[in-house]
């Protein structure tokens, strides 16, 4: 039996440094994989090692690997570094999964495609291995989906036509990535994609009849949501594998969520195996028939499972209609907006307005009327209706909390959720995340918090985060978004009253913050 120094051992040979023009000196260097130099050449290359490196933030975190943004004392360039420690890469039973994931990065690098990312050096000290990689500054796809909702028409074409070139260079080359999902698709300083995290990819066995690859009896390679139903019956992954994996982030970027969702793991692989999923109202009709041409469950059956020498069959697909594929790496990426579902009047709304900056702050009455188009053409009729200024709704004695407190433990059912706190309004909205839309209680509260509940279970579902960046947006007298940093909730109020909300909001966000 190997002790776990030779093991270590094991994995250290396995760690010499790469090639790269950043990471060598000006004389000709060969990557280890490139075989003998040329005769009169003389190899020579500068180790890194940490000291050669100011590590900054975390940016990312595995189950046995950190990964950091760091610059290059010397150049002053910015890499992310994944730092994998040696004890865990063997307590995880990882070392075949490292050596994978470089064996890979190297072919990419041999033959680049600018949606990878790409690795420029490893070294190695006692306890750890490193990862020197390109920064892709704006990080992971699925924030921003987080974050909008949902991605409109224009912003899903555009990056799933991303993902579909990179996912066609990388079947070109041999290998399936086994694990694509939004987090391991991150966006560079353009916004254009990069995927990352090959340590469950494989390389296909040209030798294979079947152009599969069968994994461990018993193992598990992915993630559930994405997860192909070859994957959880017999184990065997084709390209595919990541076909499917596209067609559920698809989905997920025009409607919010995966389609496949459960509470546990094995409630979703059961409805991945069974194909039970639905599509919300309002969805795309070309985004959902290409979405049901790629999540088949006979893998030879997808489209473009048997396309040769790319995926033209899903190039040609109407969702990707006119799409400039020969120059889409240097195509300007679409603003990230959501695609808002029609309302009951069936409207579709685009959130593409720019608020101007020559506009007064506040939702006072002269506000009001500007948003409600009736603004008037008379400057002094206009300039009467500037209100005087009145009390704050915060501005509320000791006494009177107390006794309105008392009131409300005693006579509303919403008391107990609100943590002691007064409420100042509340009211049944429909909170969506995307097309998918849930029923809540809303309470805005003293502290201030916007709690919401479920008005059926009477449980607490969470709150809408305050800070001085919340600003309420009303998009007409239904509709109307509450903005964080982090994410942009969208709720629609069936008797509405958007407009009061957006109003009370402000008007409790400008009497605690103090700013416009």
């Amino acid at each position: 039996m190997t002790s776990v120094k030779e093991r270590l051992q094991t994995i250290s040979q396995h760690s010499e440094p790469l090639k790269s023009a950043s990471m060598t000196m000006p004389t000709p260097v060969l990557s280890s994989h490139s075989g003998p130099p040329p005769a009169g050449t003389q190899q020579q290359q500068v180790k890194k090692s940490p000291k050669d490196f100011i590590f900054g933030k975390l940016i990312g975190e595995g189950s046995f690997s950190m990964v950091y943004l760091a610059k290059d004392i010397r150049s002053g360039k910015e890499y992310a570094i994944k730092v994998c420690e040696k004890v865990h890469i063997l307590r995880e039973k990882k070392q075949k999964a490292i050596m994978r994931e470089k064996q890979i990065m190297n072919i990419l690098n041999d033959h680049p495609s600018p949606f990878f990312i790409k690795l420029f050096c490893t070294f190695q000290d006692t306890d750890r291995l490193y990862f020197v990689m390109n920064y892709a500054k704006h990080g992971e796809l699925l924030p921003y989906i987080i974050k909008v909702g949902s991605f409109d028409e224009e912003c899903t074409r555009f990056y799933g036509g991303e993902i579909l070139l990179a996912l066609e260079h990388l079947h070109k080359l041999g290998i399936i990535h086994r694990d694509l999902k939004p987090e391991n698709i991150l966006l560079n300083e353009q916004m254009h994609i990069q995927i990352t995290d090959f340590g469950s990819a494989k390389v296909l066995d040209n030798s294979s009849d079947l152009n599969t690859v069968n994994a461990r009896k018993n193992s598990f390679v992915g993630t559930a949501q994405y997860v192909s139903p070859e994957m959880l019956t017999d184990k065997s992954a084709a390209p595919s594998s990541d076909l499917w994996a596209m067609g559920c982030i698809l989905y997920q970027m025009v409607s919010g969520l995966p389609p496949f969702q459960a509470s546990t793991e094995y409630l979703i692989f059961q409805k991945v195996i069974k194909l039970e999923y639905d599509f919300p109202d309002g969805f795309h009709p070309e985004a959902k028939d290409l979405v049901q041409k790629l999540l088949v469950i006979e893998p030879s059956q997808r489209l473009g499972a048997t396309d040769e020498g790319g995926y033209s069959s899903i190039k040609k697909h109407p969702f990707f209609r006119d799409m400039p594929w020969e120059n889409l790496h240097n195509e300007t990426p679409p603003r990230i907006l959501p695609y808002l579902p029609g309302t009951s009047s069936n409207e579709e709304l685009r959130s593409q307005y720019h608020v101007p900056d020559h506009l007064e702050p506040g939702l006072e009455d002269k506000q009001m009327t500007r948003l409600l188009g009736l603004a008037l053409h008379e400057e002094e009729e206009e300039a009467k209706l500037k209100p005087a200024k009145k009390p704050s709704i915060l501005d509320i004695s000791p006494s009177e909390m107390a006794r309105r407190l008392e009131v409300q433990a005693r006579d509303n059912s919403w008391h107990r959720f609100v943590q002691g706190n007064l409420i100042l309004k509340q009211g049944l909205v429909d909170k969506r995340k995307g097309l998918f839309a849930r029923r809540r209680m809303l309470l805005l509260t003293t502290g201030p918090h916007l709690f919401y509940v479920d008005p059926v279970n009477m449980v607490l579902k969470g709150e809408i985060p305050w800070s001085p960046e919340l600003r309420p947006e009303p998009k007409n007298f239904k509709i109307f978004f509450v903005h964080t940093p982090n994410r942009t909730y969208y709720l629609e109020d069936p008797e509405g009253y958007a407009l009061e909300w957006c109003r009370v909001i402000d008007e409790v966000r400008w009497a605690t913050y103090k700013v416009q």
